[in-house]
């Protein structure tokens, strides 16, 4: 990682991941980030957490498959760590028991879609969770492996967790550009900083360049015409290349491809590094 005000992944680190050189493809790398994330995301709404931790503990959770293999850490538990350091870190702490709970909470209801699938409708049987109890084994198992991630997270990162977030970059760039009355450009520019998170750019690009970038997928959807022949190209107001502003939004769009079944539930079988390993045996034969 760099020492520059946050840290970014170097060159070597982006061409070949520890995860990749351990036989996990780029590709399947990219969806287990992606399902990792949106597994933060939604740990963070039923805890009521502030958008700003979840936000840092996405961008946490990114850095770290940059130094660390997914052989060696499930996405769940690095979940788990990067979420309560990130409560930490903003100022809104939250109790290890009711965040243990929240993935249980997800991980049992992931269970039970993938045992559901194939079935019709009116096939499918009512999702009903059970809680562990008070003093249960499994809760200490997850307690351990919690404990364990934030504990590597710092310390594979170096102690370096600082964030930038790109929200108030976001507002002062519309503002300039005169799109702060224009309809839905923030809240469409917003939401894909948000998708932003569940991909590695925030660990690989500066913020101004993904700022850009949702700008231009906002403006583009919504088809509001920007400066954009040399030498009056919007993006470069903002110190941003267009080919990294490219990238980034290429990173983004991947998110809407259309899968197949077995990508979707793919990442959905492989939360643990178990299961990971199991992967990378039954492929490597």
């Amino acid at each position: 990682m760099s020492d520059a005000l946050y840290p970014l992944a170097s060159l070597s680190q982006i061409k070949s991941t520890p995860s990749l050189e351990d036989g996990i493809p780029q590709e399947l790398e990219d969806d287990l980030r992606a399902y990792g994330c949106k597994l933060i995301q939604e740990a963070g709404v039923l805890l009521k957490q502030k958008q700003v931790a979840m936000a840092t503990s996405q961008i946490l959770f990114q850095r770290f498959w940059y130094v660390t293999s997914m052989k060696q850490f499930g996405i769940g538990e690095v979940g788990m760590g990067a979420l309560y350091l990130a409560s930490k870190l903003e100022e809104c702490p939250i109790r290890m028991r009711d965040l243990i709970n929240a993935y249980d909470l997800l991980l049992a209801r992931n269970t039970h879609d993938l045992a559901c699938r194939g079935l019709q409708a009116h096939e499918k049987p009512e999702f009903k969770y059970k809680p562990m109890g008070y003093f249960s084994q499994i809760f200490y198992d997850m307690k351990d492996s919690l404990v364990v991630a934030e504990m590597q997270i710092l310390k594979r990162l170096g102690f370096n967790v600082s964030v930038v977030l790109p929200y108030g970059t976001l507002i002062n760039y519309l503002r300039i550009l005169g799109l702060m009355e224009r309809e839905n450009v923030i809240s469409k520019a917003w939401g894909y900083l948000n998708d932003a998170l569940q991909t590695p750019v925030y660990a690989v690009y500066q913020v101004p360049t993904i700022v850009c970038a949702a700008i231009l997928l906002a403006t583009r959807h919504l088809q509001i015409p920007l400066p954009s022949t040399p030498p009056n190209c919007w993006w470069e107001l903002f110190d941003a290349e267009w080919e990294d502003v490219w990238s980034v939004s290429g990173h983004i769009m991947r998110l809407y491809r259309s899968r197949s079944q077995e990508e979707i539930i793919r990442p959905m079988k492989l939360v643990t590094k178990r299961d990971v390993r199991k992967w990378i045996e039954s492929n490597d034969k």
